[in-house]
């Protein structure tokens, strides 16, 4: 097969489109022959190898994972010997690394059925973004009923799914984004929508019982003094690619981490991991039209080079999307 296979850290120019082997599953995996994958920060991310704190875990002196890409929809080609979720032919999204190729392997438990009405691409685009979205809010957020919630970052990949999963838990949703963006915000059903370019949220007068953050681009200080008595915080991160740097988003994340063990679980920062139960939960959202994959633009399979560079380059309007057409044999 083909994929996008990385042997050292750095732009996208490390990338190369090159035929590698076939992956084979696993005993709980399955194959899939991807349709579509999408791009998220965190591709580039492990592609520049940044911030460097974190090579000790991506990999000191190249990347571990070599096949970038983490989000799929596509077709389940061979299932490995205890799968009994899935079988050959099965339209299936899902999250596992590797995703930037014409066949992914990826454990069932990370794998759901493609949302009924969905096509590829917008499904493709869920996972990362969509799980980020729903732990976020849901799980370390505890969202509830009524509860005024805002959505720093409200147009990226995360954000646009942040605004609509918040209004599917009945939550009264402000959205922070720049002036071209605000029309696709209020489209996604935020009952407010401030212009980061003409006023800063954290100056305001208005509180919130819950502040997902998705840019960190204000102070641990500045994010506390505009929650309601009780608001909790949920600290995530994304951004674009400034330059090599050291900590990068993680100088917030650790401040958070340690105001977290003083605020009783109303400072929490998010690592989502990937969810079996969580993908059946977005899929049920998606079908019942609660929330609506924002795909900005689509590029092939082979110019996910392309793709990259404008991700971490750019401030994208919600996800880009690979598209990989079928096989043209068996």
């Amino acid at each position: 097969m083909k994929a996008w296979v990385q042997d050292r850290y750095g732009s996208a120019d490390a990338l190369e489109f090159r035929e590698v082997d076939t992956p084979v599953p696993r005993e709980h995996e399955v194959l899939v022959r991807v349709r579509a994958a999408s791009v998220n920060a965190r591709d580039w991310h492990l592609m520049r190898g940044d911030p460097y704190v974190a090579r000790p875990a991506l990999g000191l002196r190249r990347p571990r994972e070599r096949i970038r890409g983490s989000d799929f929809a596509g077709v389940v080609t061979a299932v490995g010997g205890r799968v009994s979720r899935f079988r050959p032919g099965d339209e299936v999204f899902g999250e596992s690394g590797g995703a930037f190729a014409e066949y992914v392997c990826a454990a069932q438990d990370v794998v759901e059925r493609r949302p009924a009405g969905l096509g590829f691409e917008e499904a493709a685009a869920i996972p990362l973004a969509g799980n980020t979205a729903l732990m976020g809010l849901r799980d370390l957020g505890r969202l509830r009923n009524g509860d005024k919630v805002l959505v720093n970052g409200a147009s990226g990949g995360v954000g646009t799914f942040a605004v609509q999963i918040a209004k599917a838990y009945g939550a009264e949703v402000t959205g922070v984004c720049s002036t071209r963006n605000a029309e696709l915000v209020r489209g996604l059903g935020a009952d407010r929508v401030l212009d980061y370019t003409r006023e800063d949220f954290t100056k305001g007068a208005e509180r919130y019982d819950l502040l997902l953050d998705l840019v960190g681009n204000r102070s641990l200080a500045a994010y506390r003094r505009v929650l309601a008595p009780g608001g909790r915080l949920v600290l995530s991160g994304g951004g674009v690619f400034e330059g090599g740097s050291l900590i990068g988003p993680l100088g917030l994340i650790v401040q958070g981490q340690l105001a977290s063990l003083f605020a009783g679980g109303r400072i929490r920062v998010l690592t989502a991991e990937p969810r079996r139960e969580n993908l059946a939960t977005l899929r049920e959202l998606a079908e019942t039209g609660a929330i609506v994959p924002v795909v900005e633009r689509t590029y092939p399979l082979a110019e996910a080079d392309r793709a990259l560079r404008y991700v971490e380059g750019e401030h994208p309007r919600a996800k880009v999307v690979l598209s990989c057409p079928p096989p043209s044999g068996p």
